[in-house]
């Protein structure tokens, strides 16, 4: 649960890192990674697009207790592992466009 709360701040930080790159220093106050993602101009397909709404959960649901019990149990290895490998993959994509 913890590391996937980590790999959102991660995707997070290098959204906010491109916006500042690309727009401007004043980043929008805001944790939900698609959001982000559209507001600094990055073009993004479908895929991509349903991943970052997805791993934007993982801070909701890590932060808030009411859900944390139901997201614990959701949290098996398989789950984790899968989208730890989607985060990488995001990082990895972030990563060449802060290149750019």
């Amino acid at each position: 649960m913890w590391s996937l709360f980590i790999g959102h701040l991660v995707i997070e930080k290098l959204l906010k890192a491109y916006y500042v790159k690309m727009v401007d220093s004043n980043v929008p106050r805001t944790h939900d990674l698609l959001k982000l993602a559209v507001s600094a101009g990055i073009e993004i397909e479908e895929k991509k697009k349903d991943d970052l709404q997805y791993i934007t959960l993982f801070n909701i649901e890590t932060r808030y207790d009411e859900y944390k019990r139901d997201f614990h149990k959701k949290c098996t290895r398989n789950f984790a592992e899968e989208n730890i490998s989607k985060i990488k993959r995001l990082r990895k994509w972030l990563k060449e466009n802060l290149k750019k």
